[in-house]
């Protein structure tokens, strides 16, 4: 075997291939590279790590450092699956992978773990550097940009990529697939890979939107809109009681769009929002725009006589109430109901919103669905293709932001970097030998 790329030949073959210069497919490639296995990292955009990139213009947010129990529950559904592969590199082990880069780390005030610099830009560089290679010397990932994978040819072993100059075929020993979700699909995440995979009898959930925004039911009016979409509500609380599973209760901010709500209060109760309107059509929240009043105090403000004052003037000097949040009173009273101050006041404790859709999964910081664990074995494997592992947002599982969905992307992409090389050594394919 030529283990060089040879752009003319017809099958290329490789030790190693892995699609997708996400988190999860460079953290696979360095494992493989660490342990002196030639692997070929291919991607259908013109640099690798773009999703990662732009994920980190508002401060890197690497990993999480409240307890493990807690971070692992923010996995949901897929708990016990994910906790696996954190059991092996998880939040520590990212702090001492970033620190083995040369970046060191800090924990913010919202328990939040970010490079000193708060940038993504040289952890990526100092990555890549040393992918390309390694400190023992041996052979470094080789990177192939422009190479969009079509799927497999009918011989069902041989790779199909899509390059500038043409399709080219390759086939490598062991495949890891870390082709990212369905979310920003311009830096290359667009689930083009869930009907390849579902042919070859390989189990995926449909892919949805995860923290992503909601629209509101009827839409803000004109009014509300024009004047407040892009505002946040700072300092406020939610509260969903979903059909099933536990009440959501958080305080924290969240931002008014155009057609609904978004932001990070909503991310965080994103997947029962999304759950419950799928099953009832619609979700409803309650707002809590005084979350450190007790009701008693509001009624009693709201009650207060105010005089000459207009009801404006009343709200911002008794409550402190104004801007987006008395908006939103209007537009859920209206001009009448404005004027109840027991109604007025039962909603400034709890304004519900009727929530009837999710964005569009474009739109999404993440999504859920994927390739169920059900269908994989311990080292991420498809039970249906031995020899593909997957990695990375592409299988079914999701989690809010705050560090925990790099952290598991990073997490099993070396699980699965480590069942290649466990596939290829039991497989008498080990290229170290």
């Amino acid at each position: 075997m030529n283990p060089e790329m040879r752009e003319g030949a017809e099958v290329t073959e490789v030790e190693v291939a892995v699609i997708g210069g996400g988190p999860a497919g460079l953290m696979a490639a360095e494992v493989l590279s660490a342990q002196g296995v030639a692997c070929d990292l291919f991607d259908a955009m013109p640099s690798v790590g773009r999703k990662f990139l732009l994920a980190g213009k508002g401060g890197m947010n690497l990993t999480h450092s409240e307890p493990a129990d807690r971070f692992a529950g923010r996995y949901g559904e897929r708990r016990q699956q994910i906790e696996a592969v954190l059991s092996e590199f998880g939040a520590q082990a990212v702090r001492d992978w970033a620190r083995g880069l040369g970046i060191d780390t800090f924990v913010g005030t919202s328990g939040r773990v970010f490079p000193t610099d708060m940038k993504a830009a040289p952890l990526l560089r100092a990555w890549l550097q040393r992918l390309r290679h390694p400190a023992g010397g041996g052979p470094g990932v080789r990177f192939h940009m422009r190479h969009r994978w079509l799927g497999w040819d009918a011989d069902g072993r041989t790779l199909r990529l899509m390059t500038p100059s043409g399709e080219r075929r390759v086939r490598a020993k062991a495949l890891v697939l870390a082709l990212g979700g369905g979310s920003w699909a311009r830096l290359g995440s667009n689930g083009a890979w869930v009907p390849l995979l579902a042919a070859r009898g390989v189990a995926v959930a449909p892919l949805l939107p995860a923290n992503c925004g909601f629209d509101v039911a009827h839409g803000w009016s004109e009014h509300f809109r024009s004047r407040f979409a892009g505002q946040p509500f700072k300092n406020v609380a939610i509260r969903f009681a979903p059909a099933s599973g536990p009440t959501f209760e958080r305080q924290g901010e969240f931002v008014a769009t155009e057609t609904g709500v978004e932001g990070s209060l909503i991310y965080a109760v994103s997947a029962p929002l999304r759950q419950q309107i799928v099953s009832a059509g619609e979700a409803t929240l309650h707002l809590d725009l005084l979350p450190d009043w007790t009701p008693e105090r509001v009624q009693r403000e709201v009650a207060h006589p105010r005089g000459s004052r207009s009801l404006s003037s009343h709200l911002k000097s008794r409550l402190g109430l104004d801007g987006i949040k008395t908006a939103v009173l209007h537009e859920w009273l209206g001009k009448d109901g404005v004027q109840d101050a027991m109604r007025l006041a039962a909603a400034i404790k709890a304004l519900p919103l009727r929530l009837v859709a999710t964005r569009p999964i474009d739109e999404a910081i993440s999504s859920a669905g994927g390739v169920l664990f059900e269908a994989l074995d311990g080292h991420l494997m498809c039970e249906a293709l031995p020899g593909v592992f997957c990695a990375g947002e592409m299988l079914d599982w999701e989690a809010p932001t705050g560090g925990y969905l790099l952290t598991a992307c990073l997490a099993t992409g070396h699980r699965a970097g480590l069942g290649v090389l466990s596939w290829l050594k039991a497989a008498g394919r080990d290229a170290t030998q």
